[in-house]
């Protein structure tokens, strides 16, 4: 189109960086007043009493860095920056971290988070629902790994039918903007493109524009070696 990609790169960074510091005005955890119509949604969703939230981690494919590359190959053998998501009944995100290097586990993620540190002092009025990948807390419940009793296996049910609640909004996230299945740059860039994805998915969220549910898009092919714009 006859634009340099330097130019191309440098307002890709300009217009990230101003979404991803509105971050805090469109990602907010539930207030008090909004906490009963979110529990609301949640049991509707799965039958799950006393739910203010999901949480997962997603990985956001990157190249490979030019420094210490090594700490952001995944479990999968591919560069990535791990994310943490919170969502609600709506596949808002209400709480993220976007920092962290591919090889870090999810439950490392969680526990050195602000929510974590909030949440251990100040206990919320509800449950966080989360995989086995997190540990068991007052206000994170996790599935039994082995569901012996019928009351355990409905609590299994419920818990897996409104969980999936992040699981789809990883999903959409990623086909609303599928530059997310790979990115072409530098960790931080990358952080910031994320975040400024997260802010206009929060937007499209609250005026209810349309997404495609269905199922999530397959791996991306890694293209050759790029170092970015």
């Amino acid at each position: 189109m006859g634009v340099h990609r330097t130019i191309v790169g440098e307002v890709v960074t300009a217009v990230s960086d101003a979404l991803a510091r509105l971050l805090d005005h469109f990602v907010t955890f539930p207030t008090d007043g909004q906490i009963a119509k979110v529990k609301q949604k949640f049991f509707l969703l799965g039958d799950m009493p006393n739910t203010i939230g999901v949480i997962d981690c997603t990985h956001i494919h990157i190249q490979a860095p030019r420094q210490r590359e090594w700490e952001y190959v995944n479990r999968k053998g591919r560069h990535s920056i791990n994310v943490q998501l919170v969502g609600d009944a709506d596949l808002a995100i209400t709480n993220c971290v976007v920092r962290w290097p591919g090889s870090v586990h999810d439950a490392r993620i969680f526990r050195e988070s602000r929510l974590f540190t909030e949440f251990q002092t100040n206990r919320p009025d509800g449950v966080i629902l989360a995989d086995s990948a997190y540990p068991l807390l007052p206000w994170v419940m996790t599935p039994f790994p082995t569901a012996n009793t019928p009351s355990q296996m409905r609590y299994n049910n419920a818990h897996g039918r409104t969980r999936c609640a992040i699981e789809r909004l990883n999903g959409v996230l990623k086909r609303r903007f599928a530059c997310l299945n790979y990115l072409r740059v530098e960790p931080q860039g990358a952080c910031q493109i994320t975040l400024a994805c997260i802010v206009l998915h929060n937007i499209a969220v609250h005026r209810r524009v349309p997404h495609s549910d269905i199922d999530d898009p397959p791996e991306p092919l890694a293209p050759a070696d790029d170092r970015g714009f």
